[in-house]
């Protein structure tokens, strides 16, 4: 098969998400003439592209329901209050798959089980990267364990999907950016963003049909919005 103007990890990536997504990699099907099956049911088709705010479209209300059932018991009120919750809560830190960015309006805390779902999207996407010899990259956690107070600053600095009634505000929700991405090893070797967006994207589709999280694609804060289901 010609390919033109890709490297073969971009290639991999365009052919991964397939017809389990109905999904394509939009600009890229002038490198390829025909579909290829990759792994399992997975095949792509030149032409089609992954519709995120189809797939990823689980609303607030839905969110917030779960979230105020199984995460802290309310949401805390400043970031003193926040740390008298610290016994139902984990930290998350940056690791070998995620980075936890410099958090400006929120804390880097998550009930046990939001973590736990966390560290399997990290090893899972990891576990993609590493199977397929692709070159191995971090993704971003932006925004974690909000308090009352952190929505207000957010309200107030023109945020359009920060409410009152968050999910951040439980523990239960993390935000993964989908356009920026950490390079481990100094290679040659490379992958485009939108190539790294559809593997995360693959790895948050699994979860999200196993019953395991819900997923909201925010396209101004380029971000998938996630709270664990479990």
């Amino acid at each position: 098969m010609a390919l033109s103007g890709l490297s073969k990890y971009g290639i991999f990536i365009v052919l991964l998400i397939g017809a389990a997504l109905l999904t394509g990699c939009a600009g890229c099907s002038k490198s390829i003439s025909e579909p290829e099956i990759v792994e399992d049911n997975l095949v792509w088709y030149p032409g089609r592209t992954f519709n995120y705010k189809l797939k990823f479209n689980d609303l607030q209300v839905k969110q917030h329901a779960v979230a105020s059932t199984i995460g802290l018991s309310r949401p805390p009120k400043d970031r003193n209050d926040a740390a008298s919750m610290r016994k139902s809560l984990v930290e998350i830190k940056t690791n070998d798959n995620y980075i936890v960015d410099s958090l400006t309006h929120s804390v880097p805390y998550l009930i046990p089980s939001a973590k736990r779902e966390l560290d399997s999207i990290g090893a899972e996407w990891a576990d993609i990267l590493r199977r397929n010899n692709l070159p191995h990259y971090r993704f971003y956690v932006t925004s974690v364990l909000r308090t009352q107070e952190d929505i207000k600053y957010l309200q107030r600095s023109g945020n359009i999907n920060s409410v009152t009634q968050s999910c951040h505000c439980y523990g239960t929700t993390f935000d993964l950016a989908y356009m920026r991405y950490n390079k481990v090893a100094r290679t040659r070797d490379y992958m485009h963003e939108d190539n790294l967006k559809l593997v995360l994207g693959q790895v948050l589709l699994n979860h999200q049909r196993a019953g395991k999280i819900y997923v909201k694609y925010e396209a101004k804060q380029s971000c998938f919005h996630v709270t664990v289901r479990q």
